[in-house]
């Protein structure tokens, strides 16, 4: 596979959950090897954009890229919910 077919690819945590797309890899300078993935994530499933994970989180390959663990979903009914709220007191000078 050529890093041009990588690049795009759908990615499935260990569950066959969709995670995202490669975005983008890191490779080693000095030995050729990847080191890490930058994953585009769907938009409306995940609180976050991208996530980077390292290579060694790939299980295998192929039609898709599966990782060998799993990546929890946040919806963002969820992220809401932890968002932190603030509260403003306004004094009355009179």
């Amino acid at each position: 596979m050529q890093i041009k077919e990588f690049l795009g690819s759908t990615v499935l945590d260990k569950n066959a959950n969709v995670v995202g797309k490669v975005e983008n890899v890191d490779f080693n300078t000095e030995t050729g090897k990847i080191e890490t993935i930058a994953l585009t994530l769907q938009k409306n499933i995940f609180s976050r954009d991208e996530l980077e994970i390292s290579f060694d989180d790939v299980a295998t390959i192929g039609a898709y890229v599966i990782l060998n663990k799993e990546i929890t979903q946040e919806t963002e009914e969820d992220a809401a919910e932890e968002a932190e709220t603030v509260e403003i007191e306004i004094e009355d000078d009179e």
